[in-house]
């Protein structure tokens, strides 16, 4: 199994950057990869359980099911139920943590995967750059961060 574990710190409170990510369907808002996005069956977006299916930019579909939410710890996960890439038995952590002295937000993004060895090292590149470091520079510039 590979693990890809990336982290950052925000030059933001926690509850701003929280208000962002704790919406599971609202990654087509900031994550440069996706296009659009629905939740299945009008089910609200922080209902465990619940399933977005999106488009990325280059048209490919894919299905992730929310796995656990909380507010009180800022964190959630959620699995991948159907991608065009080999990335099988896909589960991710979202977390964020405060940063006391200087009111920043440490998030933490890791997820963990299996998939054909000859794409091990190509897979790990595209959860690592494309998706979670895309993901905090896009965040960044959402909020209108520093680099």
């Amino acid at each position: 199994m590979v693990r890809v574990l990336r982290s950052t710190i925000l030059p933001a409170p926690l509850e701003a950057v929280w208000e962002i990510l704790r919406d599971f369907n609202g990654h087509d808002q900031w994550h440069p990869a996706i296009a659009t996005s629905q939740i299945e069956r009008s089910q609200p977006s922080d209902r465990v359980g619940c399933i977005r299916k999106f488009k990325l930019e280059d048209g490919a579909e894919l299905r992730e099911q929310l796995l656990t939410l909380s507010d009180a710890d800022a964190a959630y996960s959620y699995c991948l139920l159907d991608t065009p890439v080999p990335l099988f038995n896909y589960v991710s952590h979202v977390r964020l943590i405060p940063v006391t002295d200087a009111d920043h937000t440490y998030w933490q993004w890791e997820g963990q995967f299996d998939t054909r060895p000859e794409e091990r090292d190509e897979m790990t590149e595209l959860v690592g750059s494309g998706i979670y470091q895309a993901g905090f520079d896009a965040i960044r510039a959402q909020m209108g961060l520093e680099a």
